[in-house]
């Protein structure tokens, strides 16, 4: 004989309740049917459909791995990227995950070698590859491993990229919040920089570690940067994200200001020195700088904004003197990764 139906009812009613605070407790669950896949378009146009959100994945670039920490989810990292176990990255990454502090996740490769057979050992849900690496890319997707290809240009991929991550991971909320926040630091350096009239805006020249005549044109992160933070990119009308250029050229630029990637075998006191480059305004007021090492500066990642706060102070010291980078960096810092980095 079964239960009173008053019981029965009650019973029933508390159980669906139950059902709905572990799915408002869980929306990714919820959006995770075959009625209801997620789908995701890479960066080559490859479109990726998952039934349910991605728990076991493979992370070759460590600026896609960045992001999957800021979004909370490093838990999903089954293989990673070797450079990351190298410094100056590994004491962050090591914040961060006591795997890796302790070197217990697998390395089967970075952005010029990959390991088919590591990578497949690990059995990954989705690989995630710079989409230029097209024999390793093809020969995963042949064995029926999904690949999703990455290629940072401008800012706006930057986004894009979490919002990817964010829908492949099933945590879209938290990607909006990581691309919300950005938006709403790189809105305030605008506006101080607004009423500034272009011809007053330095002409900023931006030098690689790979030379000091490797650059970047338009439209580029680099070009984003110099020109979000009231610059002038004197390399901004060559079409081309990394160039190399000619001595000469940049003598007839004369940028008022050198904004030089992170190199520690050369850095704004080598480039004064050098008599070639004398000849420059930016020398001649001694408005060469460096940015920080990649992890504190990186351009394909939501970090971006804190090369911005630094290169719109070194542009424009009077419109920023009230900002202090280093409280702000380790705001930012908090804000992406939930973590108080040590300086």
């Amino acid at each position: 004989m079964g239960p009173p139906v008053d019981h029965f009812m009650n019973f029933s009613f508390f159980r669906l309740l139950l059902i709905l605070l572990l799915l408002q407790a869980h929306p990714a669950v919820a959006g995770s049917s075959p009625e209801n896949p997620i789908i995701v378009t890479d960066f080559r146009g490859k479109q990726l459909v998952f039934q349910q959100p991605v728990r076991r994945l493979v992370c070759l670039i460590e600026s896609a791995l960045s992001g999957i920490y800021m979004l909370r989810q490093g838990e999903r990292v089954v293989g990673l990227a070797s450079n990351v176990y190298q410094e100056p990255l590994f004491p962050y990454y090591a914040a961060l995950d006591e795997r890796i502090r302790h070197r217990q996740l697998p390395a089967p490769g970075n952005w010029d070698f990959v390991s088919l057979e590591g990578v497949l050992a690990l059995k990954p849900e989705v690989v995630i590859l710079w989409s230029q690496q097209t024999e390793v890319i093809a020969a995963l997707e042949e064995r029926g491993i999904p690949v999703f290809g990455v290629f940072i240009h401008q800012r706006e991929d930057v986004e894009r990229e979490i919002q990817a991550l964010g829908a492949m991971l099933g945590v879209p909320e938290r990607a909006a919040q990581v691309n919300a926040s950005v938006q709403r630091e790189v809105a305030r350096i605008a506006h101080r920089v607004a009423p500034i009239p272009w011809e007053q805006r330095p002409r900023v020249y931006f030098m690689w570690a790979q030379g000091p005549l490797e650059t970047s044109g338009g439209p580029s992160m680099v070009h984003d940067l110099i020109t979000l933070a009231g610059g002038r990119n004197v390399c901004g009308h060559l079409p081309r994200e990394h160039l190399a250029v000619r001595l000469e050229q940049v003598l007839l630029w004369n940028p008022e200001v050198i904004i030089m990637w992170h190199n520690p075998r050369l850095g704004p006191r080598e480039i004064m020195a050098e008599e070639q480059w004398r000849l420059l305004a930016a020398v001649q007021k001694g408005r060469v700088y460096q940015l920080p090492q990649v992890f504190l500066a990186d351009l394909w990642t939501p970090k971006y904004v804190l090369a911005l706060q630094q290169v719109a102070v070194w542009l424009h010291p009077e419109q920023f003197a009230d900002l202090d980078l280093a409280r702000a960096r380790r705001q930012i810092l908090l804000e992406l990764y939930g973590v108080a980095f040590e300086d």
